[in-house]
């Protein structure tokens, strides 16, 4: 017998493909102050976020709520532009419910864009970092509960939650624009609050090289779901400093606005090796 998530996702998905009949081969998450990658897609579909049947909506400043259609260097996409975050009030499987209807939708590799802090004193603010792996301690996991085994196993492997050959691509295609791509550990945390000083040396501690307040639960569902995932970060605020600390939400925006440019390249040049 078919679990209530799996009619919810059906129903999403039957929406989606009766306005929308191409089979995108990716899917892309844009984070905070990142969405002029959808200028550079050729436009074919737009639905919002509130239209669609068993989706939640975003209610963050700077993320616009949609899933954009499209194509992208080639290849047919699907975009969300604007995310869900655990802190906005959503139970961890709503945040990660479009990660699992682009599956359904026949996704086969997701491309993850966020806005975190440097917790590596190396990196400075407008540094892209490349993820090569996560921490998910501080998270709750999307996949506590019944397992869907239509879409995954009970016991996911995270050996390699971030595909090596798509961040050698990435490398690749960084050093072919000049790009100074960083490249390290993520680690979530639930938010809203950004990180008091012990916490950022904990984090520091534990081998994270930045910290924001999204992807892990995307990624560990996208892994679950046997998507390959590209994720990168912006570096947008500085935490681990001994200065003075404020951030604030509109600087978080402006730093990410200045690293499109560079960001909106590599994921163009992605797609096109996908």
């Amino acid at each position: 017998m078919a679990s209530a998530i799996r009619h919810q996702l059906e129903e999403t998905t039957n929406f989606i493909t009766g306005v929308y009949n191409s089979k995108p081969e990716a899917g892309i998450i844009l984070g905070s102050g990142l969405g002029n990658l959808v200028n550079e897609i050729t436009i074919e579909k737009e639905i919002s976020y509130g239209s669609i049947p068993h989706f939640p909506v975003t209610t963050v400043e700077g993320h616009t709520g949609k899933l954009i259609f499209g194509e992208l260097s080639g290849k047919k996409v699907v975009v969300m532009a604007g995310r869900f975050h655990y802190y906005e009030g959503y139970k961890a499987q709503h945040v990660s419910y479009p990660v699992r209807v682009m599956k359904m939708l026949g996704v086969k590799t997701l491309l993850i864009s966020n806005a975190a802090g440097a917790v590596n004193p190396a990196f400075k603010v407008g540094d892209l970092m490349i993820i090569n792996d996560h921490i998910s301690f501080f998270i709750k996991n999307p996949l506590i509960g019944t397992n869907e085994d239509f879409m995954g196993p009970r016991f996911p492997d995270m050996s390699e939650p971030y595909c090596k050959r798509l961040i050698a691509e990435a490398k690749k295609i960084g050093e072919k624009h000049g790009y100074d791509l960083k490249e390290g550990v993520y680690t979530g945390v639930t938010g809203p609050t950004f990180e008091t000083r012990a916490e950022y040396k904990l984090i520091k501690a534990i081998g994270g090289d930045a910290v924001g307040m999204s992807t892990v639960q995307e990624v560990i569902t996208a892994v679950h779901a046997g998507l390959k995932v590209f994720a990168i970060s912006v570096i947008t605020d500085l935490g681990i400093r001994e200065e003075n600390n404020i951030i604030t939400h509109e600087e978080v925006l402006a730093a990410a606005k200045d690293a499109e440019p560079k960001l909106t390249g590599l994921f163009k040049d992605i797609v096109s090796v996908i």
